[in-house]
């Protein structure tokens, strides 16, 4: 497999025995689930360490872990009972935790808000914490998944590339990446499987009833977009499967 997979911690925390990864990999926390479910984390960001570290070891060394932020959706925020500036302080918070517990592992910093002077302000506490952001190889853009192909949310994208930040986008489907995909460093999506749950296998496809978990679609759905993202002019050496600098993960 030559494109490196963004991979969930819930998955690997089932996983007794952990293989050594072929190709390049990133962690993603789980964050999404933890709080709908919660209203809260229930693992602390030692427990979590702990586990990044294990991963670490078994599969090699990620392009990035991120951290375990906290959502600002409005219904999540309803969700946890707590203040979008709470919730942006326990983001910065944890980052520091989890770099203190771990500082050799590459934690990814998550800038969260929901409209763009939170998100700004929210650059600001990292400041305010001694992180300069645009200094790191890569920083996540929380609380846009689900309206990631707006306009507001491409300003919000542009506005923090221009402060130089290299932005990773957290679950950024088509019409999002064609949007605003030239000012992003790097993005994760899982579009592909949603899509392919929706369609019958594709031909010579067996053993499944679609190819909502299969290597063959999601290949071909990668280099499907990838072609429409060159034919619009969009910089996709960015998202390349080929090695690039440590925290490249397409």
């Amino acid at each position: 497999m030559r494109f490196p997979l963004f991979v969930s911690h819930r998955q690997l925390a089932r996983k007794a025995r952990l293989r050594r990864a072929v190709c390049r990999w990133a962690l993603d926390s789980g964050g999404f689930t933890e709080l709908s479910l919660n209203g809260r984390w229930t693992i602390t960001p030692s427990q979590y360490a702990e586990a990044a570290a294990r991963y670490a070891e078994h599969l090699g060394v990620p392009d990035f872990l991120s951290q375990q932020d906290w959502m600002c959706e409005p219904f999540m925020i309803e969700r946890t009972g707590l203040s979008v500036r709470e919730h942006q302080e326990r983001t910065v918070a944890n980052y520091l935790d989890l770099r203190a517990l771990a500082p050799a592992l590459p934690w990814l910093p998550v800038v969260q808000g929901w409209t763009l002077p939170d998100y700004l302000r929210c650059v600001e506490l990292y400041a305010a914490a001694g992180v300069d952001l645009a200094a790191l190889p890569r920083v996540g853009l929380g609380s846009v998944c689900r309206r990631q192909s707006t306009g507001e949310i491409g300003h919000i994208v542009a506005t923090l590339a221009g402060l130089g930040l290299k932005i990773h986008g957290f679950g950024v489907k088509t019409g999002g990446l064609q949007r605003y995909g030239q000012h992003l460093a790097s993005a994760d999506s899982m579009a592909w499987s949603y899509n392919a749950r929706r369609l019958p296998p594709l031909l010579g496809c067996q053993g499944h009833k679609n190819c909502a978990n299969c290597l063959t679609y999601a290949t071909q759905w990668r280099t499907r977009l990838l072609g429409s993202l060159a034919a619009r002019g969009h910089q996709t050496t960015l998202f390349n499967p080929l090695p690039l600098q440590t925290g490249e993960a397409a």
